[in-house]
């Protein structure tokens, strides 16, 4: 039985899904070719297919973005909206999000997505505290990690859906004592998560693996 890690079992699965159009495969080609191995940062076209999938289930059409990088996931997630959908970004830099307005526009989706270059917390706390987010994709600093889904949460509505990635920091969570800071913040944090009586959620080992927290 081939090990679910296998290059070619990944090959295959993202061979059989999915696939990304031109523009997706323009921006991940540009994004390695530009910023080299801060390019992992990006998501999959496996990942993006699954987030645009889980939009369109969702009926989302007012999500929320936290860490945008060069875009290439917030096109999958603006693709995913109900007609008139809204999707708010999240990002500290100017350089990687100068890619993604660009790409954002050859997309079609520049008039879906508003880009907020601030530090993302003081962002979503500035948001009306109402239940009106359908959809959240959080991907960024892992040591913020607690404090945007303590204020995502309340935001969300019934039914909605949160989405978190790198939720394994390559297996360094299993470490009681792990070196890396990042691994010891999620560690915790996933554990939050798994006990919070407001949500259930399920963690995928997808990629880096992905946590779906859906509001009860």
């Amino acid at each position: 039985m081939a090990n679910i890690n296998d290059p070619a079992i990944e090959e295959y699965l993202v061979a059989h899904s999915a696939q990304a159009d031109d523009v997706l495969r323009e921006l991940a080609a540009h994004t390695r070719a530009t910023f080299g191995e801060r390019a992992g940062m990006q998501v999959s076209a496996d990942e993006g297919a699954l987030l645009t999938m889980l939009v369109r289930l969702t009926g989302a059409s007012n999500a929320i973005e936290v860490g945008t990088f060069t875009g290439y996931s917030a096109i999958c997630i603006a693709r995913g909206l109900a007609e008139g959908g809204r999707l708010l970004c999240c990002d500290v830099s100017e350089e990687f999000t100068a890619v993604a307005r660009d790409y954002w526009k050859r997309a079609g989706l520049d008039d879906r997505i508003e880009l907020r270059i601030a530090p993302a917390l003081p962002t979503l706390q500035a948001l009306p505290l109402e239940p009106v987010v359908d959809f959240a994709f959080v991907d960024a600093d892992k040591q913020g990690y607690p404090a945007y889904y303590a204020e995502l949460v309340p935001r969300l509505r019934s039914g909605g859906l949160i989405v978190l990635d790198n939720v394994l920091r390559g297996g360094r969570v299993l470490d009681a004592s792990p070196a890396s800071p990042d691994a010891a913040v999620m560690r915790g944090f996933n554990a939050v998560v798994s006990s919070d009586k407001r949500v259930e959620c399920v963690m995928l080992p997808v990629r880096d693996g992905v946590t779906l927290v859906r509001k009860i």
